[in-house]
C-alpha cells in the first residue's frame, strides 16, 4: 500500500515532509450537529441558553466534540465543563498541548459570563489570562474546569476559572478572561 507524503513549506523557508500514515498510525473522527446561532433559538436568557445546550435542546459547540470535552453543569453565574486529555492532544514534548487547557478555561469562563446575560445580549472573548501550573499527561485522569463571574457590566464582564483533576482534585491551570458584551446580532 502506497503512503501518500506530505510537504509543506515551513515559516522560516525549510521543507517538512511526513507520511500520512504508516506503522502504529491513530486515527481520530468525530462529528457534530450544525451550530444554532443564539439568535435563532429565540428571546432566552444566557442562562436558559446553556441550560438547553446542557440538556441536548440546542446542539453542543463543535469545538468540544474536537477536542473532547463537554458542559456537565450550569448556573447562574457558573459553568462547569469535563474534558478527557489523549495523546492526540500532544505537542512535540509529549504533553497534552496548553491550547487544549486554554480553549477549555475559554469555555467554561465564557460559559460562565452566559448564563450572567439577559435576553438578547451576547459575548466574545475580548482578553483571556492563563496559567498553566502541571503538566497534562495522555493519562492523566478526565480534568474538570469550574467558571464564574466576577463582574458583569453593560459593556464588558469578567471571570476567572480553574481546570483541576476530576477524581483528585489536583490545580492543572486557572486564568481569566474580559468578555466584551454586545447585542445578539440579528437578534429578535
Amino acid at each position: 500500500m502506497a503512503q501518500s507524503a506530505t510537504h509543506d513549506r515551513g515559516a522560516f523557508g525549510g521543507t517538512h515532509s511526513g507520511t500520512a500514515s504508516g506503522p502504529g498510525t491513530r486515527s481520530r473522527t468525530h462529528s457534530w450537529e450544525p451550530p444554532v446561532g443564539y439568535a435563532a433559538a429565540g428571546d432566552r436568557t444566557g442562562l436558559e441558553l446553556a441550560r438547553m445546550s446542557l440538556d441536548g435542546r440546542l446542539p453542543e459547540a463543535p469545538i468540544c466534540g474536537t477536542l473532547g470535552f463537554r458542559l456537565v453543569g450550569v448556573e447562574e453565574g457558573g459553568a462547569v465543563f469535563e474534558g478527557d486529555p489523549g495523546e492526540h492532544l500532544f505537542n512535540p514534548m509529549g504533553t497534552v498541548h496548553g491550547g487544549f487547557l486554554a480553549t477549555l478555561l475559554d469555555s467554561a469562563l465564557g460559559t460562565a459570563v452566559l448564563t450572567a446575560l439577559p435576553a438578547g445580549r451576547a459575548y466574545t472573548t475580548a482578553q483571556l489570562g492563563v496559567h498553566l501550573v502541571r503538566p497534562v499527561f495522555a493519562t492523566t485522569p478526565t480534568l474538570r474546569c469550574e467558571g464564574r463571574t466576577v463582574h458583569v457590566g453593560r459593556t464588558t464582564a469578567t471571570a476567572e476559572a480553574r481546570v483541576v483533576g476530576a477524581e483528585d482534585g489536583k490545580l492543572y491551570a486557572h486564568g481569566t478572561t474580559t468578555c466584551a458584551l454586545f447585542a445578539v446580532p440579528g437578534g429578535v
